[in-house]
């Protein structure tokens, strides 16, 4: 590992790490904020996951969401990692929805996919293994993020019952099947068989989830993408099919960007931190 950047923070470190990703075959960076307490002697702090939307990086987050103010608050752990792998030899593609800055948080099928794309190997297993290796930290986890990033944080929390205490999301992509950017990753991550896709969709594993753990769903109410790409009205649906507990929250006026994420992460800090402390 190699610290690449190194700030003072609301009393702690907003720092950046590059390293060698076995998983993904190539280098990644991910993002750490240690609050004030990890300086503690025998500190062991809980950690929340972020995971952010198309075309972002680790960046995005920590410099526009203000949560290094909550997590000092509350004594967590942030770790942002990007959104895809990256380098010259990683497949890519024009468009902003699918290829470097698009992984969709899933493991590829199809090539020339299949050869890097597996960021959710990577978030559940490799990722977390290095954190918990190299910083003062528990293996008590919680999981968050922003649109394809929301859809990631559900769907590793779901396909993984007992790795995460606490999950929530900002504007997910919550039924990636039925939607065009979901529809576009699919086919081209996949392939054509739609029953490989429910193993990624959170409607579908929500309705055969292993463990209840609650949800917590922030939207805005004015979102440029809200029917055409996030219809959160299918996660309620699936929610009360599965007697799953979540709590949608719709924000009228606020649409997509980091302003709407900035307005209410405290509220999801907090929302982590009761349950990572528990």
């Amino acid at each position: 590992m190699e610290r690449i950047e190194h700030r003072a923070c609301f009393g702690g470190w907003q720092d950046v790490y590059r390293h060698r990703s076995q998983v993904l075959g190539c280098d990644m960076n991910f993002a750490v904020y240690l609050p004030p307490q990890a300086a503690q002697p025998g500190a062991r702090l809980p950690v929340l996951y972020w995971l952010s939307g198309l075309t972002c990086t680790e960046q995005n987050f920590i410099t526009k969401a203000g949560a290094q103010r909550y997590a000092a608050e509350h004594g967590i752990v942030v770790v942002a990692p990007d959104t895809s792998p990256r380098g010259e030899d990683v497949a890519d593609d024009p468009g902003y929805d699918l290829g470097q800055g698009a992984g969709f948080y899933l493991n590829a099928t199809c090539e020339p996919w299949a050869r890097h794309y597996r960021m959710h190997d990577y978030v559940a297993q490799e990722l977390p293994a290095l954190v918990e290796t190299h910083f003062p930290v528990s293996d008590a986890r919680g999981i968050s993020g922003h649109s394809m990033g929301g859809h990631g944080a559900l769907v590793l929390a779901l396909r993984n019952p007992g790795r995460y205490r606490s999950v929530s999301a900002f504007a997910p992509i919550v039924a990636p099947s039925q939607v065009p950017w979901g529809q576009k990753a699919f086919t081209a991550y996949l392939g054509g068989d739609h029953e490989a896709w429910r193993e990624w969709d959170a409607c579908e594993l929500l309705r055969q989830a292993q463990e209840r753990l609650p949800l917590l769903v922030d939207q805005g109410g004015d979102d440029e993408f809200l029917e055409g790409q996030l219809r959160p009205q299918l996660l309620q649906a699936a929610a009360e099919d599965a007697g799953h507990p979540l709590r949608l929250r719709i924000h009228p006026g606020y649409d997509h960007s980091y302003y709407f994420v900035a307005s209410f992460i405290g509220q999801h800090i907090a929302h982590h931190a009761a349950a990572l402390r528990g």
